[in-house]
């Protein structure tokens, strides 16, 4: 039987890496018992939350010469199917990122994929879906016939606690470095860093990884905890290069624009009209026509769900509402660089 689980949690606390591991054990033990079952792991974000794309990702993974064109979503679907059919094939298909998809397609096509095999009652149910997201507060946008095929069965990954991480670190030491070249003292520096960033177990292998790094580059034979304090200042907490790298062409140029003008101003906080102004700069500066203020609401919000930059509405001493942009996770002067190098070597 077809089954859909929903897990949820937030950066670094290891969702992708479970679906991951899942996929990998129960296919094996799939081929154990003679059951033809594949996994298929796809990131909505990559895919710009395009339903089309998604499916055109994964039935290349059995028809690599399917064709690119001349098909629509509704259309991949059924031909998976009917593919799976014809190889006594079961998928299960993880969405990972899930939020994107539901920003960019809404209800349709979580309704499509979930009720697909309803029309065929008799036949054998071939497709499972695992979908991946941060926040389970993405679900209120669906539609309840949508909604209520996600929420039977929802697996929440907490945030680690220092305790928690200290067991992963001390993993990955044993894994990556000679012994005795990371004290406890320094494993516990970085543990508590990470547990700081909100428990990111992400952010807390990073530091330890670039503090080795750092550690070799000064022909040390033990990590120190200056290495560390060096790592810090170059790691963004919970803003990663993939992050930035896969953000939509105007989404890198709204962010420019909100860099460049943090560091023009040297502000804790900018309004949401400020930041529109400075991504019309940028946009003229790159020749984009700018988009309007509906769209740029939304940069703000996916942003904000990324991790990239805080939003809130105005306080108490403000005139009227509106939403107030900071960036406490990355320096201005850092991010405009990297933006500016992405942009440069083919913009989305």
């Amino acid at each position: 039987m077809a089954q859909r689980v929903l897990i949820t949690g937030q950066i670094g606390t290891g969702k992708t890496v479970l679906s991951q591991l899942f996929g990998l054990q129960i296919t094996r033990d799939a081929q154990e018992k003679g059951v033809n079952l594949q996994y298929v792991h796809i990131n909505c974000r990559e895919c710009k939350g395009s339903l089309f794309l998604i499916l055109q990702q994964t039935i290349s993974r059995f028809h690599p010469h399917f064709p690119k064109r001349g098909y629509s979503a509704e259309e991949i679907l059924h031909v998976l199917v009917q593919v799976l059919d014809e190889q006594n094939l079961y998928l299960i298909l993880t969405l990972d990122e899930l939020d994107a998809l539901i920003r960019n397609e809404g209800s349709a096509p979580l309704y499509n994929l979930t009720r697909i095999q309803e029309d065929r009652p008799n036949a054998p149910r071939r497709l499972s879906l695992i979908c991946v997201l941060r926040e389970i507060e993405y679900l209120d946008s669906l539609d309840p016939s949508a909604r209520s095929t996600l929420q039977h069965n929802i697996i929440h990954l907490s945030e680690y606690s220092k305790a928690q991480l200290l067991d992963i670190l001390g993993d990955r030491v044993n894994l990556a470095f000679r012994v005795g070249a990371v004290s406890g003292d320094v494993l516990g520096l970085i543990a508590g860093l990470a547990s700081s960033e909100g428990g990111d177990a992400r952010y807390g292998i990073e530091l330890l990884w670039r503090a080795g790094k750092y550690a070799d580059v000064s022909q040390l034979v033990e990590v120190s905890a200056e290495c560390v304090r060096m790592a810090a200042s170059s790691v963004y907490p919970t803003v990663s290069k993939d992050v930035i790298s896969s953000l939509g062409l105007h989404e890198k140029l709204f962010l420019l624009g909100v860099a460049r003008r943090f560091k023009q101003t040297g502000a804790v906080q900018m309004s949401i009209g400020d930041a529109e102004e400075a991504y019309a700069v940028v946009c003229e500066e790159y020749g984009e026509r700018k988009l309007g203020h509906t769209q740029v609401w939304n940069y703000v919000k996916d942003l904000s769900a990324v991790g990239v930059i805080e939003s809130r509405l105005s306080g108490v001493g403000q005139r009227g509402k509106t939403t107030m942009i900071s960036l406490s996770r990355v320096p201005a002067s850092d991010l405009e660089r990297e933006l500016i190098k992405v942009l440069s070597v083919g913009g989305n």
